[in-house]
């Protein structure tokens, strides 16, 4: 299965640990991902953009689009804000025809036209769907057994519900807890997996954004979770990077190891941590490493 490959900022930024665990992954689930057909693709505008300037920001998604429709794949991402942000975008593109034609406009300058036949789609969603979940069991090399995962979707990946598709494929609800069964962990099921992680306002309301770091953290440490999973790099951003905050404004010790979804089905895969970086967290992950005998 070939995809256009995009990564998000993120992924080759702040964590380029994610974009190292996707190529591992990928490689051996047989994704075979297509990055040049998708070169010089911008920033989706991660929905501050869109907060003011909501038509620039489709013209800059409606331009990713075509660079992948005009490659004949499909899309693929690894980041939920990048599919949340994508999806409504391509949602307003393909349901008013003078809108998008208005904006083929200002695509046709770079050679470029958007017919509206692209449909985004995240790594987690191409395992659980276009993959499946009995395909991944039976490339599982090392089962998880006995470890506890909380499952953190955050916002994007599940809301709008209409735009991301979530009533024609109402697996997507469920599929993050899909895939952690699938590697042999149990889910650690808790209220806030689908609640914002508090990155949007860190740099207007730093102590509400780290309490919300602190309510998710703990509620899922206190149900017995050893690490918490999720599809988001700006998830991750939050809830690894500021966890120490968040243990200060709480004064305890939560210690909570946040894992990119391609570590965690790179662990069950037989790859080893250091090529996903599993070393590089703020919040180590020697322990569950140790539960799983395996070297950091």
């Amino acid at each position: 299965m070939r995809y256009a490959f995009y990564p998000g900022c993120v992924a080759r930024g702040a964590c380029p640990e994610l974009y190292t665990s996707t190529l591992e992954v990928c490689e051996i689930l047989g994704i075979e991902l297509d990055e040049d057909s998708l070169r010089g693709a911008s920033c989706t505008g991660a929905g501050v953009l869109q907060e003011k300037n909501e038509r620039l920001g489709d013209t800059l998604n409606a331009r990713t689009f075509a660079m992948a429709e005009k490659a004949g794949l499909p899309l693929m991402t690894i980041c939920s804000t990048c599919q949340g942000v994508m999806a409504q975008a391509n949602e307003r593109l393909t349901a008013d025809p003078e809108y998008l034609e208005s904006i083929n406009e200002d695509l046709r300058e770079e050679g470029l036209e958007y017919k509206g036949t692209v449909e985004p789609k995240h790594l987690l969603w191409v395992i659980a769907e276009d993959l499946g979940i009995e395909f991944l069991e039976s490339k599982i090399v090392r089962k998880l057994d006995g470890l506890k995962l909380a499952p953190f979707y955050g916002c994007y990946i599940v809301r709008p519900s209409k735009a991301l598709g979530l009533k024609e494929n109402p697996g997507r609800k469920e599929a993050l807890e899909a895939v952690i069964e699938a590697v042999g962990g149990e889910v650690v099921d808790f209220p806030g997996k689908t609640l914002c992680c508090g990155f949007p306002i860190l740099t207007i309301n730093p102590t509400n954004s780290v309490n919300m770091v602190a309510n998710h953290t703990i509620d899922a440490k206190d149900r017995g979770a050893d690490a918490m999973v999720t599809p988001c790099p700006l998830c991750h951003l939050n809830l690894d990077g500021y966890q120490p905050n968040a243990s200060s404004l709480r004064k305890r010790d939560i210690d909570l190891p946040i894992i990119h979804l391609p570590q965690l089905v790179g662990l069950s895969l037989g790859i080893k941590p250091e090529k996903m970086r599993l070393n590089k967290h703020i919040v180590s992950t020697k322990k569950i490493l140790s539960e799983l005998v395996v070297s950091p």
